[in-house]
């Protein structure tokens, strides 16, 4: 049996924004939330958002405090604010970290647990405050998934949920509230999406459905990457995106990730570096290794990149797929080294990061399990 989660109400398109009001009003609530951070609370985002809850005449009171990675303390004192102001239901606007902080703050709202204790699947017991998530970012397919990342800053360690409980009510993609976005938040979030599809289709927990999802996101995210990048402006770049993150997030939402992102997860907790970055420079390392030990797995991922493959082994197919995912990285201009971010190998502590990578909550995805040795040798490829 397969279960397919996606939340029940998905608003995609451009100004789909402002025809939030009616669908929030149906739900017969009061009071939002409104989770962000304080670079969207400042900018003209927010007065999109906020314009059609205002004719609507819904309520809100606005939490910017969510930092690029959450942390247990922004989700605690978002919780704070929820309590003292009555509020019944939670609006999320940004990209994963405002996306990931909302889920939280749900399901702690209506769960008796400490933000440690949702650490791994489904934890809860009781489902969260329903959450309209409004996406910024062309990326992270927080906004639909039932997936979210906090960091434990104490331990740091970057925890993964995977929870139905904290999915969201209703979603919304609108590509306009994408325009303008710096090169390299475009370039790192949608090389987080290329991510998200390309684990979601070599995972053993792929089938058929999720795997269509996948090559489909592939696809968009190839041709219209690039030219998202080269110009923020680019509407039709930005609704091509919006359409492949919706894709590629029901694909890992079901089908789930893998070793990427739990090595993704340990640099993005240790040094604060982006996520989209830190999978974009650990994807060819691993899926290489990936490659080696399921390579019919990559015949799918090098046709969705555009490769004939007919009459071509498994290993070609592999091959190919590895070499334009690097192709595609440099060309929107990723590191290529943890160098370039002024990580130094001398500080590195290969054995922690790896030894988290290992019990991550998305390492048993992945097609096989790399050892602690393998997983050291995967971060010194980064140097």
């Amino acid at each position: 049996m397969s279960v397919f989660y996606v939340p029940s109400t998905n608003l995609i398109g451009r100004g789909v924004v402002n025809e939030i009001g009616p669908y929030i009003k149906e739900l017969g609530l009061n009071k939002a939330l409104l989770v962000t951070d304080e670079f969207i609370a400042k900018s003209d985002i927010l007065a999109k958002v906020s314009a059609p809850l205002k004719d609507a005449n819904i309520d809100y009171v606005v939490f910017s405090q969510v930092e690029p990675n959450p942390t247990v303390k922004n989700c605690e004192d978002g919780l704070a604010v929820l309590k003292e102001n009555q509020c019944d239901f939670i609006i999320s606007v940004g990209g994963g970290s405002p996306q990931d902080c909302a889920s939280c703050i749900s399901v702690l709202a209506t769960n008796d647990m400490k933000v440690q204790e949702l650490e791994g699947l489904h934890k809860t017991s009781n489902k969260g405050l329903p959450v309209v998530a409004i996406n910024t970012t062309a990326g992270t397919s927080a906004e639909i998934t039932i997936n979210y990342v906090i960091t434990d800053e104490e331990r740091k360690v970057k925890m993964v949920m995977v929870d139905k409980n904290s999915l969201a009510t209703i979603s919304v993609n609108d590509p306009e509230l994408m325009l303008s976005k710096p090169k390299a938040l475009t370039a790192a979030t949608g090389m987080d999406a290329l991510t998200h599809a390309v684990e979601a289709l070599v995972t053993p927990g792929a089938y058929d459905l999720t795997k269509k999802l996948s090559m489909g996101a592939i696809e968009l995210i190839k041709e219209y990457l690039p030219r998202a990048v080269e110009n923020g402006e680019d509407i039709e770049a930005r609704e091509a995106m919006v359409n492949a993150i919706f894709l590629g997030g029901m694909a890992f939402n079901n089908a789930g990730l893998g070793y990427v992102h739990s090595m993704a997860h340990q640099l993005g907790a240790v040094y604060k570096l982006p996520h989209g970055v830190c999978c974009a420079m650990l994807l060819p390392v691993v899926e290489r290794e990936n490659a080696k030990r399921v390579p019919a797995a990559f015949r799918d991922v090098a046709k969705a990149l555009g490769m004939d493959v007919t009459g071509h082994s498994h290993e070609e197919c592999a091959d190919y797929a590895i070499a334009e995912i690097e192709k595609l990285s440099e060309t929107v201009g990723i590191p290529k080294k943890l160098t370039e971010l002024d990580i130094k190998e001398d500080e590195f502590d290969f054995e922690y990061l790896s030894k988290n990578a290992m019990i991550d909550a998305c390492a048993p995805g992945n097609p096989f399990t790399p050892t602690l040795e393998e997983t050291i040798s995967f971060y010194k490829e980064l140097f």
